[in-house]
């Protein structure tokens, strides 16, 4: 993962195929000891479009200000990821 002063990833897929992402927002588990980052591909997320959202946890790289995506793993992680999200979506349309 790369990332710079925008809200944009690079991520790379098992194949080497690069994308662009918009970081939909990040977040640090302390239960976990991880940090999560949601994205979603760059050209998705049209107003009348649903878009496909990822997730990933992520060691960053002080130095670079790279990161390390790696899968989240288990059904625990994944309840906390969903739990953010709901409550990330429940913010926006409060807005």
């Amino acid at each position: 993962m790369e990332h710079g002063e925008t809200n944009t990833i690079t991520v790379v897929d098992e194949q080497g195929n690069e994308q662009l992402c918009e970081i939909l927002f990040t977040f640090e588990s302390d239960e976990f000891g991880k940090s999560y980052v949601l994205y979603y591909p760059m050209g998705e997320g049209d107003e009348d479009e649903e878009i496909d959202i990822h997730a990933s946890s992520f060691i960053p790289n002080e130095e670079t200000g790279d990161g390390e995506l790696s899968p989240i793993e288990t059904e625990e992680e994944w309840d906390l990821v969903e739990e953010m999200l709901n409550t990330f979506l429940a913010e926006q349309e409060e807005e």
